[in-house]
């Protein structure tokens, strides 16, 4: 059963807004119990918290349910920030969440319209297209930030962004290879070949009800 004083995470391995979720908890190492779902079979326990049905969840003791990505990263990076991850070498913590924001509402539904081309009208040539402006707006980033979107560490708005720009690049690994963004490229690669990463992407059996929950993040 639940621990009564950690924060329960609902989450699915391989969706981005988990996996940014994730990424800072291990980022941060604030401790929770995860409870891997599966999406076509929602646990009770989760819609009850989140009546939305979508992950991240995060259910805190005493406090107001995490239903959204980004507030859970935000609520475990400003409890524990080790890596500073909120503290950029260039800009401020406003102009790395207008990147999120960026990503969220311009990039993730050209990503979608490109990697599910039947379930829209648009034609998905058109939607990587669009997608690809903002690739090369983070190509700049990183050409002027030595190696991240930010400077040279990386921050919160890296690891926000990171899933989705992997998922882009899995459409069609040959193009994307060929496309002029070498450092989007190299970031990337680093990013899926970090520990942290490693960590983030376990896998888990899918939870059932009146068990426990996994320890996360893992050792």
């Amino acid at each position: 059963m639940q621990h009564p004083s950690l924060p329960v995470l609902y989450s699915f391995r391989r969706c981005p807004y988990a996996m940014r979720a994730r990424l800072a908890l291990a980022a941060s190492g604030e401790p929770c119990e995860l409870r891997e779902v599966v999406l076509k079979n929602k646990p009770a326990e989760m819609l009850v918290a989140s009546p939305k049905g979508t992950v991240p969840v995060l259910v805190l003791p005493d406090a107001p349910v995490l239903e959204q990505s980004l507030d859970i990263m935000l609520w475990a990076l400003r409890r524990n920030d080790p890596l500073r991850w909120l503290e950029p070498e260039v800009g401020t913590l406003d102009d790395m969440l207008a990147l999120i924001a960026a990503c969220d509402n311009d990039f993730k539904p050209q990503l979608d319209r490109y990697k599910y081309p039947g379930r829209f009208s648009e034609l998905p040539e058109n939607a990587c297209e669009s997608g690809s402006q903002f690739l090369l707006r983070l190509e700049a980033m990183l050409a002027a930030g030595s190696g991240q979107l930010f400077g040279t560490r990386a921050t919160v708005a890296d690891a926000a962004v990171m899933p989705f720009v992997r998922q882009f690049a899995m459409v069609d690994s040959a193009w994307f290879e060929s496309q002029p963004w070498p450092q989007l490229r190299s970031w990337l690669a680093g990013w899926t070949a970090s520990q942290l990463f490693e960590r983030a992407m376990q896998k888990y059996e899918p939870w059932v009800s009146g068990s426990a929950g996994v320890a996360y993040p893992p050792a």
